[in-house]
């Protein structure tokens, strides 16, 4: 089983940053494919920005704005969110992806981080 540790998460101010990072632990070699997801409050989860083996891929709301990052030797995945919006407030999520689509994930859904983006 593969575990999955997200945190970095926090109260910050509009057009503020964070870097969440996410920790996977277990049976897991690699995390050159994983990604984030986001569950805003009263909202499904979506996805977020992904590296599936360093093909990077963004949701258009964080384009420009977020950049992923993964660290093989530590096994830990980070998001850089700048110019942050009060749209992108919820809870963050890691995980890897499914028959290679992030509509399915693979493993158990970590505690998630917060963030909340104050106007």
């Amino acid at each position: 089983q593969v575990q999955l540790v997200e945190s970095g998460g926090g109260l910050v101010q509009a057009g503020g940053s964070l870097r969440l990072s996410c920790t996977a632990s277990g049976k897991i070699s690699s995390v050159d494919t994983m990604g984030w997801f986001l569950q805003a409050p009263g909202k499904q989860r979506e996805f977020v920005a992904g590296s599936m083996s360093g093909d990077i891929t963004y949701a258009d709301s964080v384009k420009g704005r977020f950049t992923i990052s993964t660290d093989n030797a530590k096994k830990t995945v980070y998001l850089q969110m700048n110019n942050l919006k009060p749209e992108d407030t919820g809870v963050y999520y890691c995980n890897q992806p499914s028959y290679g689509s992030w509509s399915w994930v693979r493993h158990h859904w970590g505690q998630g981080t917060w963030v909340t983006v104050s106007s």
